[in-house]
């Protein structure tokens, strides 16, 4: 492309690919830049700066471009505390792996043709604290494997912060997935898939989040615990977001209860 490229042209452009990019390289920031050293990974004006300092690393945003990328989907809006960590043993991410990649052949995670990804799941094991989830900007990968997922150990919605240790960052829904595990005890896993159809139909007539509320923010966290309180929710394991358009939620007892709640959409 000749000629210098203009800021305005670039966010036209291609804040979709820089938004996928600059969360990718949060997973790689490890091996390239610290040789598995822990410690601080900010981002500074387009440049990646590590700072040793101990077990637990710090994902910042500290740059204006960067803090204007937050409206783009899939970008991480919570500071994440992150830890990196070997992937999980394969038997522990089997089944989340097959409901996304069902999920995925449906249509309900995916990709826009500007590649920006959509979609995410998540499930607490057992008697677990914390949740497995896929990672950021994962959405647009047609398959993934264990080096995609990560265990989100602690969130704070107050402090806008989310914990969590793997190969990956966690999910940019992680604090929304969390409000979930946290009012909703019997719930074991959590879908969030978009689908503009449905998300059209169902706007309004199951329970909807109030359109001023952004994704993935302390806000929708409230929000969705306000829904749980007051709504079917907690029974019908589904609903949308007003202000995250084309945005579906389900939730279930079981992966494959919160699968079906959306592949029985269709």
């Amino acid at each position: 492309m000749g000629g210098k490229t203009t800021k305005s042209a670039w966010r036209a452009q291609g804040q979709g690919c820089m938004s996928n990019c600059m969360n990718s390289l949060l997973s790689i920031a490890c091996m390239e830049f610290s040789n598995g050293e822990p410690g601080s990974y900010n981002f500074d004006d387009g440049r990646i700066v590590f700072s040793p300092h101990g077990p637990r690393m710090q994902y910042n945003k500290i740059s204006t471009d960067q803090m204007e990328l937050n409206s783009a989907e899939g970008y991480i809006k919570f500071k994440a505390q992150w830890t990196s960590a070997p992937p999980l043993p394969e038997a522990e991410i089997s089944e989340i792996n097959h409901w996304r990649q069902v999920l995925y052949d449906a249509g309900f995670i995916g990709a826009y043709p500007n590649g920006i990804g959509f979609g995410n799941i998540s499930a607490r094991p057992g008697d677990s604290v914390g949740f497995i989830i896929s990672g950021s900007a994962t959405g647009n990968l047609p398959t993934l494997d264990a080096r995609h997922y990560c265990t989100v150990t602690r969130t704070e919605a107050a402090q806008n912060t989310v914990w969590c240790e793997g190969p990956i960052v966690a999910s940019s829904e992680s604090m929304s997935h969390a409000a979930v595990y946290t009012e909703c005890p019997e719930a074991r896993a959590v879908v969030h898939a978009h689908h503009r159809q449905w998300w059209a139909r169902l706007l309004h007539r199951i329970p909807t989040t109030r359109p001023e509320v952004a994704y993935g923010s302390p806000e929708m966290a409230e929000e969705i615990v306000r829904l749980l309180r007051e709504t079917e929710l907690r029974r019908s394991g589904i609903f949308v977001t007003e202000g995250h358009e084309e945005g579906i939620f389900a939730l279930g007892r079981t992966l494959k209860e919160a699968a079906k709640r959306l592949i029985n959409l269709r």
